[in-house]
């Protein structure tokens, strides 16, 4: 997505693939030690995909929660993201993690809600009737498209826009 974002202050601190423990390690040198105005966090795809194996939503939660509080205590804006829809990995079968995600993203919004952090739904503009992608938004039901990362782009500049007013 960074190419949509191109001549905006921005700096991508993503790597792909990564799981939400490794994403907390990097989090002061991608983040405090840059001394960031507000920080888009969406940690913990890697890991709904057990990638490395079996996480727990408990896990994935306290490893979000650790980087909003870092954030938080730095005097850096928090924007939590709700997770893309997906409806089943094709490199993990029979996953099935649609519950999975809609049952974090409940617990991302409370969170939000409770600590005054803004949200960003990814889910919502991006899913169909079964809680995947919709098949036009995407290249492999997991990962955008451009037109899904269009989409992604407009309610990221909106989630940015009010987290810094």
């Amino acid at each position: 997505m960074p190419e949509f974002f191109a001549g905006r202050p921005y700096l991508d601190s993503g790597i792909t693939g990564q799981i939400s423990p490794q994403l907390l390690i990097r989090f002061r040198q991608d983040v405090i030690d840059l001394k960031a105005k507000a920080v888009i966090i969406l940690a913990g795809s890697n890991d709904i995909a057990a990638n490395t194996g079996h996480v727990s939503n408990q896990t994935i939660m306290d490893n979000v929660r650790s980087m909003a509080e870092l954030a938080k205590l730095h005097g850096i804006k928090v924007i939590l993201c709700q997770y893309l829809p997906v409806f089943d990995y094709p490199w993990r079968k029979g996953l099935k993690p649609a519950d999975k995600i809609i049952s974090l993203n409940k617990e991302i919004k409370a969170y939000a809600v409770a600590n005054n952090f803004t949200l960003l739904d990814y889910f919502s503009p991006l899913a169909d009737e079964r809680n995947g992608q919709k098949a036009e938004l995407t290249t492999d039901g997991v990962h955008p498209n451009v037109a899904g990362y269009k989409i992604m782009a407009k309610v990221t500049e909106e989630a940015i826009a009010k987290a810094l007013k």
